[in-house]
């Protein structure tokens, strides 16, 4: 096998070095927030300016809130993953312990939620510091913050005005240039409301609706409506309508999108990717690896057959169980006698001594290797350039 790996850089030592001292000071903090979170009150200032540094310490972009742990519906059929990346006996002791509800067992109380925003980067360092997170029965450790359509029953308070937020109705219209959704908010308190208010409440509301990272992926204007809507929607209706969109945009099924061709010799390309991916997908995996995986047995199209495919299959499946949640296959394409596999993994788990090692084992030829550092996943863009027309319908 050919190896050609560049190693990490020192970008993320700052942050590394800034969660382990929140997570060496998290038992100071614990019960003060614990007892703040219980009385329905504020942090005491001198807890709450040592968290907020903390958490700037992390990331300048990052603020946080602390509060009950979102409630957890009993899970169901709907809730499993049964995506390309699961791992069958996973998903075999899910379905078993849909029958013992118990065996889920009772959530933490208390939640400490991140919030990066729209900072893809400070998004990262969210995700890198909930996987660092220590066991807490007490409390939940988030990386932004979820939807919460419990809250949208309710009321909120903004400049002495009591919203009830069970009279909020929303307009919903796709933007098919930038694939994201424009939300019109409307409140029948709205009139009474400064723009800085409105605003606020319409943001506030999709918030509750899609949760954080769904509103950055998903949401492109959010405006305050001073009318009725002509087709008043509830805000709930919001995670529809962007299912709507994904599989409008051909992200349908379970995020992959597949695409094939045959050049002049008659071969066939065959190539799978996530689509639509955004930075909010896995944010903790910066790290891109590429392999080159030659192959002997093939059809007259070129692609994998006999022995060639199920060794194929198989080393999927043990590199995904290998890898677990510190990495994720984004890409495979197969042409004449090769399969190039694309992941991105978690420079900080260790993964990739593992992951090579695992591949040694391949035996139809020499396989070839290379990684670099790419937050931004260009790598994976430029892997997409010469299908985007094909992408975008």
């Amino acid at each position: 096998m050919a190896l050609f790996r560049r190693r990490r850089s020192n970008d993320t030592t700052d942050s590394t070095a800034a969660i382990s001292a929140f997570w060496d000071a998290w038992p100071t903090l614990r019960e003060p927030l614990a007892e703040a979170v219980e009385a329905d009150r504020p942090a005491p200032d001198e807890v709450a300016e040592r968290v907020t540094a903390l958490v700037k310490a992390v990331h300048p972009d990052l603020d946080w809130e602390a509060g009950p742990a979102p409630s957890t519906p009993e899970p169901g059929l709907e809730d499993l993953d049964l995506s390309m990346d699961v791992d069958p006996d996973e998903l075999l002791e899910r379905l078993a312990a849909l029958d013992d509800p118990a065996a889920f067992g009772q959530g933490p109380a208390h939640a400490l939620t991140l919030r990066p925003g729209p900072s893809d980067d400070a998004r990262i360092q969210s995700e890198r510091w909930t996987r660092s997170a220590p066991d807490d029965d007490a409390w939940a450790f988030l990386p932004a913050r979820p939807a919460d359509h419990e809250s949208l029953t309710g009321t909120v308070r903004w400049d002495d005005h009591e919203l009830d937020l069970t009279h909020v109705s929303v307009s919903m219209r796709v933007d098919h240039a930038t694939g994201r959704i424009e939300v019109g908010v409307y409140h029948p308190d709205n009139m009474f409301l400064s723009e800085d208010v409105r605003r606020a409440l319409a943001d506030h509301v999709v918030l509750l609706a899609l949760g954080e990272d769904e509103s950055v992926r998903r949401i492109g204007t959010v405006v305050p409506l001073e009318e009725s809507p002509l087709d008043p929607l509830p805000p709930t209706s919001i995670p529809a309508a962007v299912r709507q969109m994904i599989d409008m945009l051909g992200g349908g099924n379970d995020g992959w999108v597949t695409l094939k061709a045959t050049n002049l010799r008659q071969d066939q390309l065959v190539l799978s990717a996530r689509h639509p991916v955004t930075r909010r997908d896995f944010p903790a995996f910066t790290l891109a690896v590429q392999v080159l995986v030659p192959y002997t047995d093939k059809g007259s199209d070129g692609q994998p057959d006999g022995a060639s495919a199920v060794a194929l299959q198989e080393l999927e499946s043990r590199l995904a169980r290998l890898l677990d949640d510190n990495g994720a296959l984004f890409l495979r394409s197969t042409l004449s006698g090769r399969r190039d596999l694309m992941y991105y993994l978690d420079p900080e788990s260790d993964a990739l001594a593992p992951f090579e090692e695992e591949l040694k084992s391949w035996s139809e030829g020499d396989l070839k290797l290379s990684s670099r550092l790419d937050p931004d996943r260009a790598v994976f863009a430029a892997a997409l350039r010469p299908y985007r027309r094909f992408l975008q319908g």
